[in-house]
C-alpha cells in the first residue's frame, strides 16, 4: 500500500454514524448466522451438492448492502449468499433455495450458485468466472441511458482478474463512463491456488487499475466501516456521472473453496492469523468502544439468530418442487418454447 492513490484500510471512519454502525453489525450477524446454518444443513444432508460459503467475508457484503439504494443492481458470483441477503432477500427464500424447496427464491430450481432476486436488485449469481462483469456493465449502461441514477455493483474473486472479461468490462466501462462499481474480493486464493503464484502484481485488481485510468484502491475487506465509506464514495461518483470505480477488498474465507474442500493447501498459522481479524467480533468490539451497551448487542444477536431459526423452520416445512414445475418459468413469458 505504498502509492498515495491507494486508500489506507486502517484509517478510522468517524463519519460513520451510530445508526449506520448498528445496521452494519446487524447485517453482518445475519449473514454470518445464516451461512453457518447453511453449513449445518449441508452436514444434515438437507442441502444437496456443494456450496460456496463466504464466512469471514461478511463485512464486504454488509458495507455495500447498507450503502446501496434499493433500486441499485447487484451482480455476484457462486459465492453469493451474503450479497443476496445483504440486499434484503428473504432468508427463508435463500435457505429454501439451498435446500431445493418450493419456498426458495427460484422455487428450488436454481440452488446455491444461482441465487437471484430481481425484486431486491439481485440480478443473478454467476458460476462462470468473469461472465457477469460485462453484464453488470450492460445494466449500468441501461441506467445511464434511462437517466435513473441507479448504479450496478459487481462482486468477483481475485482469480477473475486474470480473465479477459475483467479487462474488457473495465475498458468499456471507462470509455462510456458507466455507473458501475467493480469489487474484487481478494481472499488470497482462487480455487486451490494462491493468486500470488499466478499473477505478476501484488494486488491483482488495484495494481491494474491505472491501465484504465482508474485510481488504485485497496480497502480492508474485514472492516465494515472502511468498506461502507469506500462504497459510498464509489456510488456517489457513479450517480454523478463520474464513471466506474474498481475496488480491491482484502479478506479471507474461513473455510475451503467449497464444502468439498478441506483447505489443507493453506500454510500453517495463516487461518489463525486471519481469525484474529474476523470481521464480526472485530466490529462488535468497535461498537463497545463507541459506547454501545452490551445488552443492546446481545439483543441484536438474539434477534438475528431468531430470524435464522424461523427461516430454517419455514424452509424445512416447505414442500419439494413438483415435477410439473420443471418446465415453468424458463423464459420471460413463463413458458418453455424458444422465442426469437
Amino acid at each position: 500500500m505504498s502509492t498515495t492513490a491507494r486508500k489506507n484500510a486502517a484509517t478510522p471512519a468517524p463519519e460513520v454514524g451510530s445508526e449506520t454502525r448498528l445496521e452494519l453489525y446487524r447485517l453482518q450477524l445475519e449473514l454470518r448466522y445464516c451461512e453457518k446454518r447453511a453449513y449445518d444443513l449441508f452436514l444434515q444432508n438437507l442441502i444437496k451438492g456443494t456450496s460456496h460459503l463466504s464466512l469471514g467475508q461478511e463485512a464486504i457484503a454488509a458495507g455495500f448492502g447498507v450503502a446501496m439504494r434499493p433500486d441499485d443492481y447487484t451482480f455476484c458470483t457462486y459465492r453469493g449468499h451474503a450479497h443476496t441477503l445483504a440486499r434484503g432477500a428473504s432468508m427463508t427464500g435463500v435457505l429454501g433455495e439451498l435446500m431445493g424447496r418450493q419456498c426458495g427464491l427460484l422455487g428450488g430450481k436454481g440452488g446455491s450458485m444461482h441465487l437471484t432476486d430481481v425484486a431486491h436488485g439481485v440480478m443473478g449469481s454467476y458460476a462462470i468466472i468473469g461472465a457477469h462483469l460485462p453484464i453488470a456493465a450492460g445494466a449500468a449502461w441501461s441506467a445511464q441511458y434511462r437517466g435513473t441514477q441507479q448504479a450496478a455493483v459487481c462482486f468477483f474473486g481475485d482469480g477473475t482478474t486474470n480473465i479477459g472479461a475483467f479487462h474488457e468490462a473495465l475498458n468499456f466501462s471507462v470509455v462510456w463512463k458507466l455507473p458501475v462499481v467493480y469489487v474484487c474480493e481478494n481472499n488470497l486464493y482462487m480455487e486451490y491456488t494462491p493468486i500470488s503464484s499466478v499473477t505478476a502484481v501484488e494486488h491483482p485488481a488495484a495494481d491494474r487499475a491505472s491501465a484504465y485510468g482508474l485510481p488504485s484502491i485497496v480497502v480492508d475487506g474485514n472492516d465494515a466501516d472502511a468498506v461502507y465509506l469506500e462504497a459510498s464514495r464509489a456510488l456517489a461518483k457513479a450517480r454523478a456521472g463520474g464513471g466506474p470505480t474498481l475496488i480491491e477488498a482484502m479478506t479471507y474465507r474461513h473455510s475451503g473453496h467449497s464444502r468439498a474442500d478441506p483447505g489443507k493447501y493453506r500454510p500453517p498459522g495463516e487461518l489463525d492469523a486471519w481469525l484474529k481479524r474476523d470481521p464480526v467480533p472485530f466490529y462488535r468490539q468497535r461498537l463497545i468502544e463507541h459506547g454501545v451497551d452490551e445488552r443492546t448487542l446481545k439483543s441484536m444477536e438474539d434477534e438475528a439468530m431468531g430470524k435464522v431459526e424461523q427461516a430454517t423452520a419455514n424452509a424445512k416445512a416447505s414442500a419439494l418442487p413438483s415435477v410439473d414445475d420443471i418446465e415453468k418459468n424458463l423464459w420471460s413469458d413463463g413458458g418453455v418454447a424458444w422465442r426469437n
